[in-house]
């Protein structure tokens, strides 16, 4: 009996957006190569306060891959990372956003406004939070209208798209961080490693 392939293989990453952060991260995290998971375990978070021109303006967090970061692994998270953006984090498609974005506001009163007014609004709604992904749009949604008695302000919204996904982006900073980092390491050292060769030369001239 023929085997029988599928259409569409399965993606490489594991993702289901109906289970906690956490465990989403997590399956992700487990897919990768054994050596990038390393190497993002390596990696430092780095913390420095922000000040506003009325004083403190809390603390910034950025994240630094660790030293020695070859071209190999460069390339192994640039992959990942690429598959990353590909599936998980891919936009929404716009049917699907405006479809979510008008039956949101369905569920909250209004004051009234014509058909054509009411869709303008939707297509605002929908190029506001074009950058996020159906699903991540979905849950937002979705808190929002069992949790809250108004409609959200397009600002409102887009927090709560970017706090469903913050785990995947994180990961894919710290995934694009890794990939642009092949080779630094080296290049502070070459100078140091010239000036010691020209100075064993210099002794040796005087000896």
């Amino acid at each position: 009996m023929p085997t029988v392939m599928p259409l569409h293989p399965p993606p490489a990453l594991p993702f289901d957006p109906a289970r906690p952060a956490a465990d989403r991260s997590r399956s992700i995290l487990a897919a990768l190569p054994e050596p990038l998971r390393d190497l993002l375990a390596a990696g430092r978070t780095l913390r420095r306060s922000r000040f506003a021109e009325d004083g403190f303006d809390g603390v910034a967090e950025s994240w630094a891959a660790p030293a020695g970061v070859t071209a190999s692994q460069a390339a192994m998270a640039r992959r990942a990372l690429d598959e990353l953006e590909r599936t998980v984090l891919a936009p929404a498609d716009p049917g699907h956003l405006l479809a979510r974005v008008l039956a949101l506001l369905s569920h909250f009163p209004a004051k009234a406004v014509s058909p054509e007014v009411e869709r303008m609004i939707a297509l605002d709604w929908a190029e506001d939070l074009g950058e996020f992904p159906a699903w991540a749009v979905d849950e937002a949604a979705r808190g929002w209208r069992r949790t809250r008695k108004w409609r959200p302000s397009i600002a409102e919204l887009r927090a709560a798209c970017a706090a469903a996904c913050a785990g995947e982006r994180e990961l894919a900073a710290r995934l694009r961080t890794v990939a642009q980092s092949a080779g630094q390491a080296a290049e502070p050292a070459e100078p140091a490693a010239a000036l010691h060769r020209m100075a064993g030369r210099a002794l040796r001239r005087m000896a």
